[in-house]
């Protein structure tokens, strides 16, 4: 792994309804001094209660949020406006979805998580917690961090309630999962995955029925139709059933500069 891929970073148990507060901050033209005022307020009594300290869970929730919808990495900018404007478009419950986006392509961390759990679920029906890290941490390193963090980003998974408690204590099961219709916002959901690989492609069929985004299910559309609704993809056809959907190469180019 190289780049933003090797990094964990999303090392908090964060809220659906924490992100969502932080998109209508940006969408509301606030700036990152009143972003960060407004969730300070926000998480004072929920997180680090009480504390100040500089790089206390508190901030580091806060840095998670912004990272997300506001100090996007390089190269993300364009994925975060579009995503914004499908998100003033969606009924809140259906938001879920570009919130998923946005912490795939700012922390591919996230989507490691996430497809580690949406392949167990898929092979047996159930996720066990210890069988998630163990593969986190072959992909991450033997790093305690690694499993800490993998650890909170299942309870947040829980918190979204796309993953469900079972009577087995660390053993989860499929939450609630999202048919998504919309062209648009499939498109969208294939770029931000995209932002997640190492390499920036991956084959279409694998980008529609992604582990990664375990809690959604993508209407089938051709890779043509999406390539032609985002001028940031790129189509590479190696057979009749073997098209590998891109990020231009303007885009890789950018991701490689890494953050901000």
């Amino acid at each position: 792994m190289n780049g933003r891929a090797s990094q964990i970073g999303f090392s908090q148990r964060i809220r659906l309804e924490w992100l969502e507060q932080t998109a209508n901050l940006v969408l509301a033209g606030n700036d990152k001094a009143a972003v960060n005022d407004s969730l300070q307020e926000l998480l004072k009594d929920k997180v680090s209660i009480g504390g100040e300290a500089i790089r206390g869970n508190r901030e580091k929730v806060i840095t998670i949020l912004m990272k997300t919808w506001l100090t996007v990495p390089r190269g993300l900018e364009t994925l975060r406006d579009e995503g914004l404007q499908i998100h003033q478009g969606l009924p809140r419950k259906d938001r879920i979805a570009v919130h998923w986006g946005m912490a795939l392509a700012a922390y591919p961390f996230w989507g490691a998580v996430a497809a580690h759990t949406g392949r167990l679920l898929r092979l047996q029906g159930t996720a066990a917690a210890a069988h998630v890290q163990r593969r986190v941490k072959e992909q991450y390193g033997e790093r305690e961090t690694a499993s800490r963090a993998a650890r909170r980003v299942l309870r947040s998974f829980i918190d979204w309630n796309v993953l469900n408690e079972t009577d087995d204590k660390g053993v989860y099961a499929q939450g609630n999962r999202y048919s998504i219709q919309d062209p648009r916002l499939i498109a969208w959901l294939v770029e931000a995955s995209l932002h997640a690989c190492a390499n920036g492609s991956a084959a279409i069929k694998d980008l529609l029925d992604g582990t990664s985004i375990f809690p959604f299910r993508l209407a089938h559309i051709s890779a043509e139709h999406l390539v032609s609704l985002s001028p940031r993809l790129d189509l590479l056809r190696h057979g009749l059933d073997d098209d590998l959907v891109m990020l231009r190469e303007i885009d890789l180019a950018s991701r490689k500069g890494g953050d901000k």
